[in-house]
């Protein structure tokens, strides 16, 4: 597996950032120059199936061992016996499972925006598919080869500039409103930005659109269609906990914590993570919590790191 790494840092401890969907190395583009200048060697690659990271076509070699097994691969290729690992999104839950596949390599971990509650009784796609039937829902329209990626790639900057959104960011009436899956992919369900959020440029939205306009979206999606797969093989999850030093951070607006209180967080991952040093909740924040606040976002990281 051939990876793009961005780099900053000769020396200190190893921090690796790992990226979401549909996003980049360059999600992190706040985090790394701070978190180097505090004393720490940082990489955030593109992960495997985006920009310049190979992409490999099967669906299975997106599984969350072998993605785990990328990570650790960096660890490896630094000669290092342990990072730091930090994940956002998808990255989060790469993070999560890395640290429990492997939990002699990493001393401490930075979770944003998914939290873990541990590995679930059933299958989670089980649970969506009987929650949404023949609803939408893009987890669902994610899981057919072939379908969610043609949509995305005929318009990354109309999937992009309509993800990249603040909670409270003006939109256009969505085209379609219909809630069966049958009418319709996702880009004309989600209505149309009028105009960026303050915290992303022109330049910064274009530099996205141009690593899925040169890689495409079949690696990210690809993901989403081993999350069954991922419960089947990983067995040896169930009941095991967390057990390096770990942080929480989330927009208070994320839709993926669905309103949920610092309190309320913090008691189900207590649960789950022996060692959970704090769960941060940062007002008036959405989904894409380092790129909408990053000073607050890097205080409450680098405050983490001082204190490992």
């Amino acid at each position: 597996m051939r990876m793009r790494l961005a780099t900053m840092g000769d020396s200190g401890p190893l921090v690796i950032m790992a990226h979401g969907w549909p996003e980049s190395w360059y999600s992190w583009r706040h985090q790394i120059k701070a978190v180097a200048d505090a004393g720490y060697r940082v990489v955030a690659p593109d992960m495997r199936g985006y920009g310049a990271t190979d992409a490999p076509a099967d669906v299975e070699d997106y599984n969350i061992r072998t993605v785990a097994a990328d990570i650790v691969g960096i660890v490896d290729a630094y000669g290092e016996d342990k990072a730091i690992l930090m994940g956002h999104d998808w990255g989060s839950i790469v993070a999560w499972n890395t640290v429990l596949l492997h939990p002699e390599r990493f001393s401490a971990l930075v979770a944003m925006s998914v939290p873990y509650s541990g590995r679930p009784a059933e299958s989670p796609l089980a649970s969506w598919q009987s929650a949404f039937g023949e609803n939408f829902y893009y987890i669902l329209y994610h899981q057919e080869p072939g379908v969610a990626e043609a949509e995305y790639d005929a318009d990354p900057r109309g999937l992009l500039s309509r993800l990249y959104l603040s909670p409270d960011s003006p939109r256009e009436a969505p085209q379609v409103t219909d809630r069966h899956r049958s009418a319709g992919g996702w880009i004309p369900r989600l209505g149309a930005a009028k105009g960026l959020p303050d915290w992303l440029t022109q330049d910064d939205l274009d530099y996205f659109v141009s690593q899925f306009e040169a890689a495409g979206f079949r690696g990210g999606v690809n993901y989403y269609r081993n999350f069954h797969r991922n419960w089947e093989i990983t067995p040896q999850l169930t009941d095991k906990k967390v057990t390096v030093p770990t942080l929480f951070i989330a927009g208070e607006n994320d839709v993926v914590i669905g309103g949920a209180s610092q309190g309320r967080l913090q008691g189900a991952m207590n649960r789950v993570v022996e060692d959970l040093r704090g769960v941060v909740v940062l007002p008036e924040a959405g989904h894409w919590i380092q790129q909408e606040l990053p000073e607050e976002t890097n205080a409450a990281v680098l405050e983490f790191l001082e204190g490992l």
